[in-house]
């Protein structure tokens, strides 16, 4: 469980990769769309996919030539239970989240 979560809030430490979460709230989304509004090759985006990949919070699969990526929406499911473990923190409406990064995130990313 540890390994998990120090994956997931390692993924989610980098500004890119919360972005990229953020549009794939929307629908899933090809590499290559993923990639188009950010200023970084795709050699770049595709480590900041494997890294979301690698912590369960997207999965990739190929259709045809085109690589798609996915949101998992119970990936930060965890992170939520540890995080309601210190008694600091109101239950985490997961929706309400993801609403928040929606708002929130993509003011970052520019």
């Amino acid at each position: 469980m540890t390994r998990d979560l120090d994956q997931t809030f390692a993924a989610l430490a980098d500004p890119t990769r919360r972005a990229i979460l953020t549009m794939l709230l929307e629908d899933d989304m090809a590499v290559t769309d993923v990639a188009e509004p950010f200023a970084m090759s795709l050699a770049a985006i595709s480590k900041h996919l494997g890294v979301l990949t690698a912590a369960g919070l997207i999965s990739q699969e190929k259709r045809g030539r085109v690589k798609w990526c996915k949101l998992e929406p119970d990936a930060l499911r965890a992170a939520s239970v540890w995080m309601q473990g210190f008694g600091q923190f109101e239950p985490v409406n997961l929706d309400a989240f993801e609403r928040f990064l929606a708002t929130e995130l993509p003011e970052e990313s520019a």
